[in-house]
């Protein structure tokens, strides 16, 4: 919901300080039916026309959890039109595995959220995914969801409609300067180029991990080094750093995938089962089975 409504509010903003419609947009669904978001709140599609078009300077697939679930025949052949017109198509949130599995991040930089970036890796290990918060690369346009599909939407402004336009409208959204597509997505607590390197190889290494030795190797510093700055920024070893990040690979598969544990301790580059939960329930208090059980059962709370 966040993604959606920043993509489109951003635009609806940018109208506002042109004093004139600049733009216009239109909602489309893969299943012609209004989605419901993970708040619960539905949003209706604008229209169910998939056949013309599209007439559409920037095109966005906004998906949520299982993205592939609902890439209908639809939004294949109306994406497809799309690469045959002079248009950004871009994907946000996990609308980036949508762009993947169509085949259209060929040669381009792309993000996406970084709890989906491990599952990501594992299936198009050739196409380069980065620490951002939103990558504009030629016709593509891909951001990691949330607050940062504001910035996105924003840069496109930028470079393809006004620049001047843009930074009024980032200020009409009480934005401020637009976030550089550098920003990482999560702060790495640290300014230390190794330690920022080293964490970069253990994320792009979590199913099959490798062996600190080469990751110093890689670094160009001793073992004792490393150990040395891992432990006065992090007051971890790399080892445990590494572990906790494989743990987090782990966690979010749990959550967000049908994968057996089995399935996931590999993925997370654990040998076996019996290591992996008992490394989980360390690690969390929970074994992998509580975990989905917690995330899986309905929640009553309501707020007004």
């Amino acid at each position: 919901m966040l993604a959606y409504v920043l993509a489109t509010e951003t635009l609806r903003v940018a109208n506002k300080c042109a004093g004139k419609e600049v733009f216009c947009w239109q909602t489309r669904s893969a299943t012609n039916l209004p989605v419901q978001a993970s708040n619960g709140a539905l949003i209706a599609p604008d229209t169910v026309d998939w056949q013309d078009g599209p007439d559409a300077d920037l095109i966005l697939l906004c998906a949520g959890c299982n993205p592939l679930d609902h890439l209908t025949a639809r939004v294949r052949a109306f994406t497809s039109r799309a690469t045959t017109r002079p248009c950004v198509i871009g994907g946000v949130d996990t609308g980036t595995v949508i762009l993947a599995e169509l085949g259209l991040l060929d040669g381009v930089k792309a993000v996406l959220h970084y709890e989906a970036e491990a599952a990501f890796r594992e299936r198009w290990p050739d196409i380069h995914i980065t620490d951002q918060i939103y990558c504009l690369d030629g016709r593509r346009l891909t951001a990691a969801g949330g607050t940062a599909t504001g910035d996105a939407v924003l840069a496109w402004i930028a470079r393809d409609v006004d620049e001047d336009l843009a930074s009024v409208t980032a200020y009409g959204m009480v934005h401020g300067e637009v976030r550089r597509s550098e920003t990482p997505q999560r702060s790495p607590n640290t300014a230390d180029p190794v330690l920022l390197q080293m964490h970069q190889l253990m994320a792009e290494n979590v199913s099959e991990p490798i062996s600190i030795k080469e990751i110093c190797k890689r670094l160009g510093v001793s073992e004792k080094q490393l150990r040395r700055r891992c432990q006065a920024t992090y007051n971890q070893t790399p080892s445990a750093y590494y572990q906790a990040r494989r743990l987090e690979v782990g966690h979010h598969f749990i959550i967000n995938s049908q994968l057996s544990t089995t399935e996931i301790a590999r993925a997370s580059g654990f040998e076996s089962l019996s290591s992996f939960t008992r490394a989980i329930r360390v690690h969390y208090g929970y074994s992998p089975r509580q975990i989905r059980n917690r995330a899986t059962k309905p929640k009553s709370n309501t707020a007004a």
